[in-house]
Parts: structure tokens; C-alpha cells; sequence
């Protein structure tokens, strides 16, 4: 990186600062003429002198006074716009090269970060890094489009009226108002829309601080999977959203300041015209309108400008130099290691060698010395030792994660620490005890081990194409990241990706996870429209096979459009089909305005308030003296512990002043009740024969008058329709699981699971499940779940070399035994070296390297290892 923040602007921007400059240069004659032609006015056309005899020539035109009084008043009026302009115009570019810079800058921090040795993660914070890139860089940009420009303009401007007042000798007044009420009006409303666009930046400077913030959790799994150029692609896409904002908001601000500005130079044309008009008929005296003109010059706004650069210069300098120390690193890696594209596809097949390898840390502490070991292609080895011993940052130094102080690893001739990203990403693959899984899809967290470049063009779109252009103006990626990635040479592409997907899901014993997700799932039958046909192929099969069972014919109640499901809630049975977004969810049903509007029409409201009261009265009365953890709360889910002191003091209104007489928030909450009731679960005896037939008049109505603003917002239910609100397991049940059948939920999982087999459609729900969204760090899933992404990523492209770290410590015994031996049979012929502290996983290896203390004391195979006098005998006795 540049030294200084000037160096940093002249490499970056020379040619666009001097085109800042040449233009505020040219602004200058024109701020002059604009300063001179009062002067002619007040002088020649007002015959301020007595001198000027009539008619003038001008331009080679002749005048009279009213004519050339118009005419230099119009000039002048041309003269403020385009000094207008060019204010406008410099103060755009100015915004626009700052925003571009402030990108760049950016960008080449986050791609810094990137290409940090990964030792040094365990030095600094993210706390430490994110608001240097997200905030603390951010007064940068604006700094840079204004650190020529601005003090050349601002002082340019500052000579030039002073040498015109010290030619001319002007005389200072007071400054004329009289514009003032309408720039308070215009100015604030376009002021709101700037700070909309504000808030909008916010948002998406944090979406910037989470992708860092995941880059740098998932710094191994990036370098491990030569995912440099995708995660550059992704990164540069969320600045352009942020440059888009910034822009804008420039753009307006100078609006702003080119109306200010604009509507203050009015001022004048208004003295000139109309005041000179008064002077030649003599209402106004002369003396009296150049006193206000001489008024209206100030010096001190470019005064004022030129101190706050000053500061700013200042501040912009501190800054600058506070992210050099954090992003300026000697033992960086080179950006040509990362990001090189080798002319030819280099296996690493040969044989593995560490030489009199050794690492000692940022702390002078020896993790490893005088290490020498050897192995041929498709060794299957087990590096072990206890805690300490340093096996395991031998096998992250062996997977190119750690640079040796002493030593070499080589495969063949090729010195692995030498060679680019671009081979090691695709041939090696590493896992460690902790697998990072990125917020996307499981599908996309399995394919990151196959996107190490675009595989193809970007997207033919005006926009994506506006956008690449935009970031290659910023020195930024110019991959499209969202155009194609996957590299269909190395796993496949359409069914035989999905296959091999699945398969190594199985292999990892995944699938039986994807599958439940994948069952909780949903899809868009019009984008997916085999699939929904399928679905609904199985609700008749699942459907027949209940009726047919007499065992299994009561497990599920089926919906039908004219009959009351007794194990669905009252607000199930009234909507008959899945909300769509906020307006019908079960928590606000009750309170919206057409769901009452219905309810009123069949005259339910009262009824459902009176069941309301008499549910809070019974759920006050079984609760009053219960502790809170008592397992009828789980029950009875209508009232929660919390919540029983404001439902008794509502019972105590309601007898006071009667259903009637309650404020709209109490009936709001009483109606709230009987819309959870289920009758099959619940067994109030409140929703009789007779209600049930008027909530299903309710529910027709609820349909048939739907205003057109609500279509979206409910998926109604039809056997013959595939309800693309609901997941996968709904539409197969198409009906509310039976409440008091034992193992009801279990039984009819076995029998949606048996209806699948039989139509083949197992691995479709799966490859549905590949779409689970693993939330933030992947927090919807298990650790053992990251754990078994991060090894079915890795084996998916078959590395040549594969090294896991520990990477099953968080399985139990029996998982750990059956992985292993997955994973040797899935990499027959390739190498493998796995680190681990367990003995029992150390024996099912053909090889066995031991270490301790730091050391490499014995290699061999398991059954010359486990005996009287060997090291691995020894620990293995002690684990």
C-alpha cells in the first residue's frame, strides 16, 4: 500500500484530479465577469457616472438604457447559472471520484484481508478489522475527491474576490434575505429524502460488516478451496450496492447546494432589474441599491471552507496511517499466489515430502521441529498424538494453512508453499475440527469446494453489465457473482450434480438430515412444476394408504372444503390455507380489520368474544396457582405465565363494565383466544356442532369476498392444487396429525417415508432439502451437521490430497469409526492424512505417524506400533 493518503490519491487519481483542477480553473473567469458585471450595470446602464450616452453599442448591437440594462441584467442571470453549473458539476465529480476511490481503497483492504497469514487472525479481533474497512476509511472518500480540487477551488475563489474588491474597492454590507422563506420550504423536503438514502447506507455498510465478518471466520475454508475469486466477486458486488447509495446521496446533496446557491444569486438579479428600474424612474435612489449590492459579497464562506479542509486533511492523514499499520503486513501473501490462473491444470499426484519441517509461532513457542516424513501417492495416513504433540499444526502446515519458519513440504518437485492458490484450492482439500459454514444453502455451502472462478460469461443483463463496469472503474473483481461458478469438469452438472451430491451425503450420513429439511421445505410449483405433480401423486398415494390401514386411518385428519378440522386451530379452520406473509399470521389474524369485517357478517363477533372470557376465566382459574414451568402451560399454549396477571385484571374490567363496555385493546385480546383453539387437543367443550357449521360459513365468506390487495397474502387449500405456502410434508398430508393417537407423529413419518420410496421421490425431497437456508455461521445447524457440510465439501471434488484435522471430534465414537472408513473408501488412490488424538481412529489407517513434543518419534503400521515399547502403545495406554 501507499505510504501517505496523497500517494495513495496521485497514483489512484492524477488524471481525474487534474481534470478537477482544469476545470475549477476554468470556472474563474467566469466567478469574475460575475463579480465585474455589477459593476458595469450600476455604472453604464444605470449612468451611475453620468457619462454614458445613449444609444450604446454592445456586442455589436446598439441599446438604449432599459435595453442594455435588460441585457446586462440577463447576462448576468447566464452568468449565475453557469457558475451554478460548474459548481454542480465539480462538486458530482468530486463525490463520484470519492466514492470511487473509497471503493478501491476498500476493495483492496478486504482483498489484504484475504491474503493475511492465518496466525495473525489469532492476534487481532474482527472487532479490530470490520470498522476499519467499514467505518473508520469511510471519511476517505469524501476527503479524496476534495483534496486538490477543493482547496484550489475554495482559494481560487478567495483571490479572485479579493484582487476584484481591492481593483474595484467595494464596500461590505449586510446580506439580502429575502429568499430565505422559500429555501426553508424546498430545502427540507429534498433534505428527507437524503436522509432515507442514509438510512438505506446503513444497512448496507452492515451487510458489508457481515461478509467480512464471515471472510474472516471462514479464512481457511477460503484458502483451502481457492474461494479468493468468488468471495472478491460477492464482496465487490455488496460495494457497488453501497457506491449506488453513496452516490445518490451525493448527487442530491448537490442538488441541494446547487438550489441554495442558485436561489441566493437571485437576489442580485432582482436588485439589478427591478431595483434599477425603480432608480431610472427614480423611486429608488441610486446610493441606497449599491449599499445593499456592496452588502451581499461575503468572504467568509471560502475562509470557512478552506479551515474545515484543513481539518480534515488532517484527520484523513491519522486515519490513513492507522490502516497502514493494521493492513500492511511483511509476511503477507503474495496477491499473485492467490490469484494467478495457471496455463495448465497441475495435479498434485506426486509424492508428498515435509523435509526437516518446523514452525514456531508468533509467541517463540516450538510447535513443531526437525520434522521429515514421506508419502507416496494414495497413502492413507493417520498423524497422530496426545494434546500438544503437534500433529495438528503439522497437518495444517502440510495443507499449506501455515507457513513453515524452517523446512519444506514438496509434492513431486513442486514446493507447495510456493505454488498459487489456484492449484493447491482445487487439488488439496483440508478440514479442520471446526467447520465454517457460510450463510447461504447447504447446497451452495457443498459447491464452494468446486467455485474457484467463473466458468463462464457474466449475465446478459444491462444492469450486471453496468455494475461489472462501474467496479472495474474501481480496480474492483469483475466477476459476476451470481453468473455461473461451478466447475462441471470436476463434479458434474445437472441430474449427475444432484447425484453425486446426494451421494456424498450419504457418504458423511447427511441425507437422512437433508431429507427431514428437506420434508420442511417448500418449492415454487411454477418454477418447479414436475416436482409439485410428484407431491401431490404422493398425497393420493398417502391418502389411499391411511384409508386402506385401519391401523393407520385415524393417524391423520384430512381438510375438506365443507367440513371443521377438530385438530386444527379455529384460525386454520377459517383461513383453510396457509398465510402468506404478515396479514394472516396466527398471532395477528384476530385483530385484522377484514377478518372482523367477516366475522361480523355471520355474526360470529360476539360469540367468539364471550368464548374469549370464558377461555381467559378457565385458563385463570387451572393456572392461578401453578408454577410456571408446569407442563399445562405447554398444553393449554393460549395464556403464557407472563401474561396471567393482565388476563385476570381483564376479567375483572369485563365484570365491571360487560363485554360491551371493554376498550378495543381487551376485546382485541379476548377475541385473540378462541382463534387457538383446537377442539381434539383442548377439550374445552366450547366449540360445539353448531359454531363449527358458523366458522364454516365464515370460512366461505373469508373466501369469496377476499378484497384483491389480500389474494397474496393466503394459499388456499385444494386437494387438487399444489399449496406452494406449505412444505413438502403439508402437501403430502394435506390434513392436521391426530391428536391422542400414540406415536401418531412418528407412525406417519414411517408412512410419508414408505410413500416416497415407493415413487422414487426420496432423493427429490433431499435435493429440496439442499436448499435449507443454515442462517448466520450456519446457526441453524448442529456443529456435527457444519462438521459433516465441511468433509462432503471437501470429498466432493476428490482432492488429490486430503487433510482433516481432527475433523470428527465433535461425532461420537461409533460416527467417527464409520466417517473414516467412508472416506477411505471414497479416496482409494488419493492421499489422505488424517490428524487425530484418537488411538481407535489412528488403527483404522494402513499408516500411523506419531508425535510428541513437538516431534515426529515413529512411523508405521498399526499392528508394529501397538505393542510393548512403542511411543504409540504408550499414549494409547494413557488416552
Amino acid at each position: 500500500m501507499e505510504s501517505t493518503i496523497y500517494r495513495f490519491i496521485l497514483r489512484y487519481s492524477k488524471r481525474e484530479q487534474v481534470v478537477l483542477l482544469a476545470m475549477t480553473l476554468i470556472s474563474f473567469p467566469f466567478l469574475y465577469y460575475s463579480l465585474d458585471l455589477p459593476k458595469r450595470i450600476v455604472n453604464d446602464a444605470l449612468g451611475a457616472k453620468g457619462k454614458t450616452e445613449f444609444p450604446v453599442t454592445f456586442l455589436g448591437t446598439e441599446f438604449h438604457q432599459l435595453e442594455y440594462l435588460w441585457t446586462l441584467s440577463g447576462l448576468f442571470l447566464a452568468l449565475v447559472f453557469i457558475n451554478g453549473g460548474f459548481k454542480y458539476w465539480i462538486n458530482v465529480y468530486r463525490g463520484r471520484l470519492g466514492e470511487l476511490m473509497l471503493r478501491r481503497l476498500r476493495y483492496e483492504l478486504y482483498a489484504r484481508i484475504l491474503r493475511f497469514p492465518i496466525p495473525h487472525f489469532r492476534r487481532v479481533s474482527q472487532g479490530e478489522i470490520i470498522p476499519i474497512v467499514t467505518q473508520e476509511v469511510e471519511p476517505l472518500g469524501g476527503f479524496i475527491g476534495d483534496s486538490i480540487s477543493l482547496p484550489a477551488f475554495q482559494g481560487g475563489t478567495l483571490i479572485t474576490i479579493l484582487f476584484f474588491m481591492f481593483v474595484q474597492d467595494p464596500i461590505l454590507g449586510l446580506a439580502a434575505i429575502a429568499l430565505s422563506p422559500v429555501q426553508a420550504y424546498v430545502v427540507p423536503k429534498m433534505q428527507r429524502r437524503v436522509n432515507a438514502l442514509g438510512k438505506q447506507r446503513v444497512k448496507a455498510v452492515r451487510v458489508m460488516s457481515d461478509r467480512i465478518g464471515e471472510s474472516i471466520s471462514g479464512v481457511q475454508e477460503i484458502h483451502a478451496h481457492n474461494l479468493a475469486r468468488l468471495m472478491l466477486a460477492r464482496f465487490s458486488a455488496q460495494l457497488g450496492v453501497i457506491y449506488d447509495i453513496r452516490f445518490e446521496i451525493y448527487r442530491r446533496k448537490f442538488i441541494i447546494k446547487f438550489l441554495n446557491n442558485f436561489i441566493a444569486q437571485l437576489t442580485p438579479f432582482f436588485f439589478y432589474a427591478i431595483g434599477g428600474y425603480l432608480a431610472i424612474k427614480g423611486e429608488l435612489t441610486l446610493g441606497a441599491l449599491v449599499a445593499v449590492l456592496a452588502a451581499y459579497k461575503d468572504l467568509s464562506a471560502p475562509w470557512k471552507e478552506l479551515l474545515s479542509y484543513y481539518q480534515r486533511k488532517e484527520d484523513a492523514r491519522i486515519k490513513y496511517e492507522q490502516v497502514i499499520d493494521q493492513f500492511d503486513l511483511p509476511d503477507m501473501m503474495a496477491e499473485e499466489t492467490q490469484l494467478a490462473e495457471p496455463e495448465m491444470p497441475q495435479p498434485l499426484d506426486g509424492e508428498l515430502r515435509a523435509s526437516n519441517l518446523g514452525l514456531v509461532d508468533d509467541d517463540g513457542d516450538v510447535q513443531f521441529e526437525g520434522v521429515s516424513l514421506t508419502a507416496s501417492p494414495g497413502t492413507h495416513l493417520a498423524l497422530f498424538g496426545p494434546g500438544g504433540g503437534g500433529n495438528e499444526p503439522l497437518a495444517m502446515t502440510i495443507a499449506r494453512l501455515n507457513h513453515p519458519t524452517s523446512g519444506r513440504v514438496t509434492v513431486g518437485q513442486a514446493d507447495l508453499h510456493t505454488l498459487p492458490e489456484a492449484i493447491t484450492g482445487r487439488r488439496m482439500a483440508y478440514v479442520g475440527p471446526a467447520t465454517y459454514v457460510f450463510s447461504s444453502t447447504i447446497r451452495e455451502n457443498l459447491l464452494l469446494g468446486a467455485m474457484h472462478r467463473p466458468t463462464g460469461p457474466a449475465r446478459d443483463d444491462p444492469e450486471v453489465k453496468a455494475a461489472l463496469e462501474n467496479a472495474a472503474l474501481a480496480a474492483n473483481s469483475t466477476d459476476d457473482p451470481e453468473g455461473p461458478w461451478i466447475d462441471a469438469q470436476v463434479i458434474g452438472d445437472g441430474p449427475d450434480l444432484v447425484a453425486r451430491l446426494i451421494d456424498d451425503l450419504s457418504l458423511v450420513e447427511l441425507d437422512a438430515d437433508c431429507y427431514g429439511l428437506g420434508l420442511r421445505g417448500t418449492i415454487d410449483p411454477d418454477g418447479r412444476p414436475e416436482i409439485a405433480e410428484r407431491i401431490l401423486s404422493a398425497r393420493q398415494s398417502f391418502a389411499e394408504r391411511l384409508a386402506d390401514d385401519p391401523h393407520l386411518v385415524d393417524l391423520v385428519e384430512p381438510f375438506s372444503a365443507d367440513r371443521y378440522n377438530t385438530n386444527a386451530t379455529v384460525a386454520e379452520n377459517l383461513l383453510f390455507g396457509t398465510p402468506v406473509g404478515a396479514a394472516f399470521q396466527p398471532e395477528v389474524i384476530a385483530a385484522h380489520p377484514y377478518v372482523r369485517r367477516t366475522l361480523e357478517s355471520v355474526d360470529l363477533i360476539g360469540d367468539l368474544l364471550q368464548m374469549g372470557r370464558d377461555v381467559a376465566s378457565t385458563m385463570v382459574e387451572l393456572f392461578a396457582d401453578l408454577p410456571s414451568d408446569h407442563e399445562f402451560f405447554g398444553q393449554f399454549s393460549f395464556i403464557s405465565p407472563d401474561d396471567l396477571p393482565e388476563f385476570q385484571a381483564l376479567l375483572t374490567r369485563v365484570e365491571r363494565v360487560g363485554l360491551d363496555g371493554v376498550s378495543e385493546e381487551d376485546r382485541a385480546r379476548l377475541l385473540s383466544l378462541p382463534f387457538k383453539l383446537i377442539p381434539a387437543r383442548h377439550r374445552l367443550g366450547m366449540l360445539d356442532d353448531d359454531m363449527q357449521a358458523r366458522i364454516l360459513e365464515a370460512r366461505a365468506a373469508f373466501a369469496r369476498d377476499l378484497p384483491e390487495d389480500l389474494h397474496a397474502s393466503v394459499a388456499f387449500f385444494s386437494v387438487d392444487a399444489y399449496n406452494a405456502a406449505a412444505s413438502l410434508q403439508d402437501n403430502i398430508l394435506f390434513g392436521k396429525i391426530a391428536y391422542g393417537q400414540a406415536d401418531s407423529v412418528a407412525r406417519v413419518g414411517a408412512v410419508i417415508g414408505s410413500v416416497l420410496d415407493d415413487l422414487d421421490l426420496r432423493a427429490t425431497v433431499i435435493e429440496v432439502g439442499l436448499d435449507f437456508e443454515v442462517g448466520i455461521s450456519g446457526a441453524k445447524l448442529s456443529a456435527v451437521q457444519r462438521q459433516k457440510i465441511g468433509i462432503a465439501r471437501a470429498l466432493l471434488r476428490r482432492p488429490d490430497i486430503f487433510v482433516l484435522n481432527d475433523a470428527a471430534a465433535t461425532f461420537d465414537a461409533s460416527a467417527q469409526r464409520r466417517l473414516v472408513s467412508a472416506t477411505l473408501r471414497a479416496m482409494e488412490g488419493r492421499t489422505v492424512i488424517w490428524s487425530t488424538q484418537r488411538p481407535d481412529i489412528a488403527r483404522l489407517f494402513p499408516t500411523i505417524a506419531v508425535m510428541r513434543g513437538g516431534r515426529l518419534v515413529e512411523t508405521g503400521a498399526p499392528a508394529d506400533l501397538d505393542r510393548e515399547g512403542r511411543v504409540f502403545h504408550e499414549i494409547a495406554a494413557q488416552s
